[in-house]
């Protein structure tokens, strides 16, 4: 999906969309109504799930924590739940702030955002790694989700893109389009600094920008971080083109 319009949303799930359509390797297009990603699929009407059913949806991937996932619970029939938690980090991190009494600037938190997507990519290659393995081993459409669909989800979607050959500009496009169609939810959010809350529940170019310049920078690049801590061979990433991309 690649405009202002989402054709795909649904009632209950406010960043649900279809990677599908952006221009990859060779001037292929990524297939549509393959991978779909999304905010939270707790609060799905029964309308989103005859949807989902229908497209046909085997799997969902959830890269929340533990408790984020048992807070908010979800069973669509049909659809098989896999957990790859990834746990929440800034979250904590603002909690023990605001323990100490100290309150951060919006600055301050931006640097969080920016360390949390330093950490993915240091810490979480080989879970974004089984995320890529699952597409490769299961070609039936998925969805895979964390809370609110922006940073873990945010990351794993530009890696899936970036590994399909699509260009930067258009990636950084998809990650963008969360700050239009998230509608931020205070029980899912939480207390806090309204200055903090922006910061944290938006995305902006500078979190992705800091995981991407890691990748060029501790990891020679793209190819050999999907190669290294993703695990993924020449082979896998050829056949990760063949299943996702248009002829």
């Amino acid at each position: 999906m690649n405009d202002a319009t989402n054709p795909d949303a649904l009632q209950g799930a406010s960043n649900f969309r279809d990677l599908g359509g952006y221009r990859g390797a060779q001037g292929r297009r990524v297939r549509r109504g393959r991978v779909f990603r999304s905010d939270h699929l707790a609060a799905l009407t029964p309308a989103d799930l005859v949807k989902v059913q229908s497209l046909p949806m085997r799997h969902s991937i959830d890269f929340r924590g533990l408790n984020e996932s048992a807070a908010l619970p979800y069973d669509i029939p049909g659809v098989t739940r896999l957990s790859m938690a990834i746990e929440p980090t800034v979250v904590q991190r603002l909690r023990v702030l605001a323990a100490s009494g100290h309150v951060p600037s919006a600055d301050e938190t931006v640097a969080m955002m920016c360390d949390t997507y330093r950490d993915f990519v240091h810490k979480h290659g080989s879970t974004f790694g089984r995320f890529f393995k699952h597409l490769l081993q299961h070609p039936t459409p998925v969805v895979f989700h964390c809370t609110a669909g922006k940073d873990r989800t945010g990351f794993a979607a530009a890696l899936l893109l970036a590994a399909l050959g699509v260009d930067r500009d258009t990636i950084m496009q998809d990650y963008l389009l969360t700050n239009q169609f998230y509608r931020r939810d205070a029980a899912v959010e939480g207390a806090g600094p309204a200055h903090v809350m922006e910061v944290v529940w938006q995305v902006q170019p500078a979190f992705l920008e800091a995981a991407f310049d890691v990748i060029a920078r501790d990891y020679g690049g793209l190819t050999n971080y999907l190669a290294g801590p993703m695990g993924l061979a020449a082979e896998a990433r050829e056949q990760l083109h063949h299943i996702l991309l248009e002829p």
